[in-house]
């Protein structure tokens, strides 16, 4: 098993963060399927150069949050998917997009209906 995950030295953010963040964005989003085994703790460190340790930590966070679980010699699997866990991370996102508009909407003095009509178009335009 493959992972696709790419560690950005120049971020901010630690790389047991970046890991973390990027397995959980490839579970919600399917790409990794519920029960997959992902790649053992030592062997993804060493396709990624850094500490078993900081893969642990990793590991240990999306386990934590319920999108991994771990069978004793065997490895870490995907979890099955939690449609209330999915839906609140997603609430969560959102509520942090919203108040970024908010706040560069101020900067631009738009109104709640320019906002609106915004969302309303780009939501026409998915569908």
């Amino acid at each position: 098993m493959c992972l696709n995950i790419f560690i950005d030295n120049k971020s901010g953010n630690p790389i047991y963060d970046q890991i973390y963040t990027q397995i959980k964005e490839q579970i919600i989003s399917g790409e990794l399927k519920e029960d997959e085994a992902l790649p053992s703790i030592r062997n993804l460190a060493k396709d990624l150069r850094i500490s078993v340790i900081t893969t642990k930590r990793a590991y240990d966070e999306l386990e934590k949050e319920g999108f991994v679980y771990t069978v004793a010699a065997k490895g870490c699997f995907v979890a099955p998917k939690n449609v209330e866990l999915l839906r609140e991370e997603n609430l969560k996102a959102i509520e942090g997009h919203i108040s970024e508009i908010a706040r560069l909407a101020r900067t631009c003095n738009l109104s709640c209906q320019d906002i609106t009509e915004m969302l309303r178009f780009e939501m026409e335009e998915r569908i």
